[in-house]
């Protein structure tokens, strides 16, 4: 159990919802099977794959959103509405309108849907209701906002905001490539620096020292660190972004090392989850002070 990526949210103090009362809400809304006319189906499904649907390891929740989306592509759906629309043109004459090609289309659409090959997926949510964090393991916000939708209309009252730092990510970057970084932190080897003019011209660095007056120069040129990866104590790795996403979360030896040689899953799973979030809960703190602190 070790999150890839950190979509990271604020809970407002004194959040707390009782985990009876969660747990309730949850079974309210668990994930539906797609039906035979549905794109998605979206609902709460286990963590760990059994009955429950809030897993707790001490003060720390985990959620999982479950999702099944049918896969037709809308280029398979015209191309055989349009192979049906000459079919349809040579029997009687004359081409099919726009109305007409649309409802072609829908048409094609509802028969082909229930042959559609599903993909299902999940989210998992992080809740540190105690220090009033939320974390969503997911790529992007959008990705991360359609769980957080689906936990609004679970619960009745949900408060929640985004993390509001101090100094933008992208200007604390540049000058951690220019001088040093805030301590606990080392810069690593990987980077994109980015233009604000309209040309919007991009460089990227993979594997590649950081530390040079090449780096700078760009800085100097208008050029700002939209990805920058970074070290945390030794203990985790991450890329930060200007949109204050972790990405490419790694945990490094000596955290996992302190696991052992532990053989049930069961007990392996909850070790790991409550490894992963007592660094997260001290990284996220460091990270904010190194950001200029948090606004009220």
């Amino acid at each position: 159990m070790w999150f890839r990526n950190l979509q990271i949210y604020r809970l407002p103090a004194g959040w707390d919802v009782a985990p009876a009362q969660l747990e309730t809400s949850l079974s309210k809304r668990p994930l539906q099977p797609c039906g035979n006319q549905d794109m998605e189906s979206r609902g709460w499904v286990s963590p760990r794959g059994n009955d429950a649907l809030l897993h707790m390891v001490g003060r720390q929740w985990l959620l999982a959103l479950g999702a099944e989306s049918r896969l037709l592509p809308s280029s398979v759906v015209r191309q055989e509405a349009e192979a049906r629309a000459e079919a349809l043109a040579e029997k009687q004459g004359y081409r099919l309108g726009r109305k007409q090609m649309r409802e072609l289309s829908e048409q094609v659409t509802q028969e082909l849907l229930p042959r559609a090959f599903i993909r299902q997926r999940r989210a998992f949510l992080w809740i540190d209701p105690t220090n009033g964090w939320l974390g969503v393991d997911a790529p992007s916000a959008a990705r991360a906002e359609e769980a957080l939708e689906c936990l609004r209309e679970t619960l009745d009252d949900f408060p929640l905001a985004l993390l509001r730092p101090a100094r933008s990510p992208a200007s604390a970057m540049a000058d951690w490539l220019a001088s040093d970084p805030p301590s606990g932190f080392t810069v690593d080897r990987d980077c994109e620096l980015r233009s604000v003019s309209e040309e919007k011209s991009t460089v990227r660095y993979a594997h590649h020292p950081l530390d040079g007056g090449e780096i700078r120069d760009h800085l100097a040129a208008g050029k700002l660190p939209t990805r920058l990866a970074l070290t945390w104590n030794d203990r985790v790795s991450f890329v930060l972004t200007d949109k204050l996403e972790l990405k490419r979360l790694d945990f490094l030896d000596v955290v996992r090392e302190s696991l052992g040689n532990e053989d049930d899953a069961d007990a392996l799973f909850d070790a790991e989850l409550a490894l992963m979030t007592a660094e997260l809960s001290h990284l996220l703190p460091a990270l904010v002070e190194a950001l200029g602190g948090e606004l009220a």
